[in-house]
């Protein structure tokens, strides 16, 4: 379940306050410096388009072959779990 939400200055707005409401979510407004000039790193800013990236390189999540939602769903999961893998994300402890 999504909880934060890290999002740019477009999402202000009175709808996205009530949806965020509605599905129970903390928005956190990432906004630019004042008086920036050029370009300036912001954090968490680019954390949903580098995911999404990541994803694109799964080619069967390029198109929409699936008749159900829920089997897309797990291919989406399928891939997030093969990346998180592969970056070592998940490391085995010993208690």
């Amino acid at each position: 379940k999504v909880q934060v939400a890290y999002v740019d200055q477009g999402y202000t707005g009175e709808n996205a306050a009530y949806a965020a409401a509605v599905h129970d979510i903390d928005l956190q407004v990432i906004a630019k410096p004042e008086g920036q000039t050029g370009f300036v790193l912001l954090p968490r800013r680019w954390v949903v388009e580098r995911s999404f990236g990541w994803a694109a390189r799964f080619r069967r999540l390029a198109r929409d072959y699936e008749r159900l939602a829920l089997t897309m769903q797990q291919f989406h999961f399928l891939a997030f779990v093969t990346l998180l893998l592969a970056k070592g994300v998940f490391r085995a402890t010993s208690p």
